[in-house]
């Protein structure tokens, strides 16, 4: 299928198709602390690998981003490519991996993958979906590029549990996990929760990272009852064997 055209928005162009991503589109910067921050202890790749291993497989990294995820992937696929709506951050990934030669980023949109059909093994999405209803024609999509044999992976936000899910449930009041877990569960996902953590360096930076992901009010609230530099996180990884 031919890559999505793009359009102008503002000093960067975005795939058409694409909703904006308030936290990494408008802070790249801090965003990338908060990458740093998730799941110190590794409880993520562990679930991951035991879905569908990796090694010497093509890797699609959907959202990529400022492209934190492509190297690590990069360490034992055999190709990773890095699909990304907005163009600014997705020079900055080029940037980021221009030393590995298994990696490519290009611009593109859920709905219009610029991929073959069956040209894909592993499909790695991070909070990119969490919404569900609505984003049925990229799910469609990645059926169509994933290979027999391959795993969609999909990390979402479980807003039923943990420090952050309570914030999650006061920072969108109307979110319905129910009708979210009914949603995958319908397409043929399943589901496997997990409980990661963010682990900060400093005060300074988890109330940055708390000002990109709520409305001020809140994000100081928070900061106001949260001790310390970790955060418990609850977690679902959808996936799916097509």
């Amino acid at each position: 299928m031919r890559a999505a055209g793009l359009r102008s928005a503002g000093v960067a162009e975005i795939a058409p198709g694409a909703v904006p991503s308030p936290n990494i589109w408008n802070s790249p910067r801090v965003y990338e602390v908060e990458n740093r921050a998730v799941d110190p202890d590794g409880v993520l790749e562990a679930a991951m690998r035991a879905v569908r291993p990796w090694r010497d497989s093509t890797v699609l990294d959907l959202g990529c981003g400022t492209g934190f995820h492509l190297p690590f992937f990069a360490r034992e696929a055999s190709q990773v490519i890095g699909v990304e709506p907005h163009a600014g951050l997705a020079a900055m990934a080029r940037r980021r991996v221009r030393d590995l030669p298994n990696v490519t980023v290009r611009v593109g949109a859920a709905q219009a993958l610029p991929l073959p059909d069956a040209s894909v093994d592993v499909v790695h999405v991070r909070w990119a979906y969490f919404f569900g209803p609505g984003c049925e024609p990229g799910l469609a999509e990645l059926d169509r590029v994933v290979r027999r044999g391959g795993a969609i992976m999909i990390i979402d936000n479980d807003a039923t549990r943990s420090t952050f899910g309570g914030w999650f449930r006061r920072g969108l009041p109307k979110y319905d996990p129910g009708a979210v877990e009914r949603f995958w569960t319908r397409r043929g996902y399943q589901r496997e929760p997990l409980m990661i953590r963010w682990s900060f360096q400093s005060r300074s930076d988890l109330a940055d990272v708390l000002r990109i992901e709520f409305p001020p009010k809140l994000a100081d609230a928070f900061l106001r009852e949260h001790e310390g530099l970790d955060v418990d996180y609850a977690v679902n990884l959808w996936w799916r064997r097509p």
